[in-house]
């Protein structure tokens, strides 16, 4: 048993060496699936990781974008990736892609036009917010056979009304202040003529991607980062006190609510939401289990939030058979650029959908019961698709670095073992928590500290996707609250 302790301090700000973080970037690209890791050139300066080389698909493109922006010394990317995805006629891929629109639960009412030439899907027409369009663009990247999309056309109508900028600066402070995730008290933000500018400090990479967005969402025509910059030092918990203290349960419930309004997968439910010593109790009725999985996420991200008893109940707007429902199952684990070769059997009864079948890894498993989530009439899944796989490939030793490495002769349980303490060793969000990691015939367990239930799961998910059959997450959030 090891526990990571390399516990920095803000008085001597923390560097990572480019060499490092591309041999760090290069191991998780070769340890987690979703990734084609030889196709792949990674050169880092200044912290900035380039991406150059090619995938197979859209989403494979966004995946190594994500994972290099979560590693400790990253400050920002820059994907050149060019997707080679498999020949499929333009006149099937354009039937596929109004398809996958008409049956995903978050877009199949949007306004949206599409066009394909080459593999290209050009958008048209209109959506009510930045977020919305965000939803559209994720669901075309999961068909099978995009390489690219057009989206310039494809409008941003809002709700008619135009906040001033005072009220676009309070909303995005009122949102960073109330999310788990960012430590607003180093972020200033200014708007001038509905143009966003944000200045300060953030810890991560991806911490600074999420400013982003919030000021997206609340209203932003633009947003200048330029001058919001990354640093180690920022991540040190004693510069965060805000965000781990306990909060009064009327203004959790407001600030849950608050987010609903920015998420349009959940905001014409308007669920009810209770709070009990920082526990939200959601009730009420959505239409799709997408919209049940975001609400219960949103309630997560907010600050004081230990815990959530997610009892939304789903109730299908329109009247799908269990025959439909499977057959727009089927179709879009087919369109699905990491599972559509897989042989899947789906059953549905009642709107629940039960998955069987076989996978290399615990990533395609995730993946399959994510795209069944999105189809339209599905209530419930029960994912009973198995996992069958070696070992993921050892990783190799950034020059310098402290923490047990993959090494040659490990046997199989302290190879695994490594392979996760090197994936918490980079991992911007895991690398200076209390994590102890045991491993037993390939069932890890977890035990120790983290700071949010954020990064509990995050430690759960890294395990399973450096090779763990199972995991017993036994991890604590520091204020000694389970979070589920």
């Amino acid at each position: 048993m090891q526990t990571l302790d390399t516990q920095t301090t803000p008085a001597r700000p923390e560097r990572v060496a480019d060499a490092d973080i591309t041999t760090a970037v290069e191991m998780l690209f070769h340890t987690k699936r979703g990734v084609n890791a030889h196709l792949i050139d990674i050169v880092t300066r200044e912290g900035i990781v380039e991406l150059a080389g090619f995938t197979d698909n859209l989403l494979a493109r966004s995946r190594a974008e994500q994972l290099a922006l979560a590693v400790r010394g990253v400050r920002g990317v820059i994907n050149e990736l060019v997707v080679r995805t498999q020949e499929v006629p333009d006149q099937q891929l354009l039937r596929d892609v109004e398809l996958a629109l008409s049956s995903d639960a978050a877009t199949a009412d949007y306004n949206v036009r599409c066009a394909v030439a080459q593999g290209v899907a050009t958008l048209t027409g209109m959506v009510q917010s930045w977020v919305e369009k965000q939803l559209v663009l994720r669901v075309l990247e999961g068909v099978r056979g995009v390489r690219g999309i057009e989206a310039g056309h494809l409008d941003i109508r809002g709700s008619g009304l135009v906040n001033s900028d005072e009220e676009i600066t309070a909303q995005i402070q009122e949102l960073l202040d109330w999310d788990i995730r960012v430590n607003s008290v180093l972020v200033q933000v200014r708007t001038s003529q509905q143009v966003v500018h944000l200045t300060g400090t953030v810890g991560t990479a991806e911490e600074k991607a999420r400013v982003v967005a919030t000021a997206h969402q609340a209203g932003a025509v633009r947003v200048d980062a330029r001058d919001l910059f990354v640093a180690c030092w920022a991540l040190d918990p004693h510069l965060r006190p805000d965000k781990l203290a306990p909060k009064a349960d009327a203004e959790i419930g407001a600030a849950v609510r608050d987010t609903f309004r920015f998420d349009p997968r959940v905001l014409s439910y308007e669920p009810t939401v209770q709070v009990q010593a920082g526990v939200v109790t959601l009730t009420g009725t959505v239409s799709n289990l997408r919209a049940k999985q975001a609400a219960e996420q949103d309630a997560r991200d907010v600050v004081g939030v230990w815990d959530v008893h997610n009892l939304l109940r789903v109730r299908a707007g329109q009247l799908l058979t269990d025959s439909d429902i499977r057959r727009d199952v089927v179709a879009a684990l087919a369109r699905d650029p990491y599972v559509g070769c897989t042989d899947f059997s789906v059953n549905v009864y009642n709107g629940k959908v039960y998955l069987y079948g076989r996978t290399n890894s615990h990533f395609e498993q995730e993946q399959a019961g994510a795209v069944a989530a999105g189809v339209n009439g599905v209530a419930a899944i029960e994912n009973r698709v198995e996992v069958f796989g070696g070992d993921q490939p050892a990783g190799t030793v950034p020059a310098g670095a402290t923490a047990p490495f993959p090494a040659d002769g490990l046997s199989p349980d302290h190879a695994l073992a490594a392979r996760v303490r090197t994936c918490y060793f980079w991992s911007a969000a895991l690398h200076a928590q209390d994590v102890e990691v045991q491993v037993d015939n390939g069932r890890v367990t977890l035990n120790g500290t983290v700071h949010t239930w954020h990064e509990r799961k995050q430690a759960a998910l890294d395990a399973l996707e450096m090779g763990a059959h199972t995991v017993n997450n036994h991890l604590r959030v520091a204020a000694g609250h389970d979070r589920g």
